[in-house]
């Protein structure tokens, strides 16, 4: 919740300003820490597709044979898939109105990952790096919703290993489109601070005194750059 305010106190309104609203419609919620919270925390059920539905260009007085509806569900981190694919089955199947015929059929499920609470000699390394390399300002962690298993991977096989995952993908920047395009000045403040974070990394393992890090080396574990999310 902490890390949830402290994204949204520093976006302001950017938080959903970018979405193409419709003229006087609004967010579901005025609390910028909850928009926050709903789009990495909390789970979402999301129409994403449907067929058997004609094209008003012939849609014409008749019954449909069938309608076939695709859904996407985000879960929230913690949860395990394999539940909540037989409590959809199940409640989706069961009881359907007017006797109707509903089959569901799973195409496909994936965990989510939560990172570790962040070590103190880490933190406050991730703190000094971004003041000097973005205008005095602490480094911001928070959550993204996607369908990329790779982190919650390294976290199983890893359980014991701090992580800080970041990247370029930030404010003008592009990606994945046409036109793709990077933020210059972005880019090398985050490529300074992960070298920061891998020298103090360094200097823990050996023992040399970090600010706010622990001398026990057994609490040290990886740095790792991946540039899907963005927590500095």
């Amino acid at each position: 919740m902490r890390y949830a305010r402290e994204v949204a106190r520093v976006l302001g309104d950017e938080v959903h300003r970018n979405f193409p609203w419709v003229q006087g419609s609004t967010p579901v919620d005025s609390d910028l820490a909850e928009l926050v919270l709903n789009r990495t925390w909390r789970p979402t059920l999301s129409v994403t597709g449907i067929d058997g539905i004609p094209h008003i260009s012939v849609a014409g007085n008749v019954l449909r044979s069938k309608t076939v509806v695709k859904l996407s569900v985000r879960m929230p981190p913690t949860l395990d898939p394999k539940p909540l694919e037989a409590a959809l089955k199940r409640t989706l199947e069961e009881n359907p109105p007017y006797g109707a015929k509903v089959t569901f059929s799973l195409d496909k499920a994936g965990a989510g990952w939560m990172a570790p609470l962040l070590a103190p000699w880490l933190e406050a390394s991730g703190n000094r790096a971004s003041q000097s390399y973005f205008a005095g300002q602490n480094m911001i962690c928070t959550g993204e919703g996607g369908s990329i298993p790779f982190m919650g991977m390294l976290g199983a096989r890893f359980p014991g290993t701090q992580f800080i995952i970041t990247g370029v993908l930030g404010p003008k920047s592009n990606a994945h489109g046409p036109n793709e395009f990077l933020h210059i000045a972005m880019g090398k403040g985050v490529t300074c601070c992960v070298a920061n974070l891998v020298a103090d990394h360094y200097a823990n393992t050996l023992g040399t005194p970090v600010p706010g890090a622990h001398k026990d080396a057994t609490s040290i574990t990886g740095v790792l750059a991946e540039g899907k999310t963005c927590c500095v």
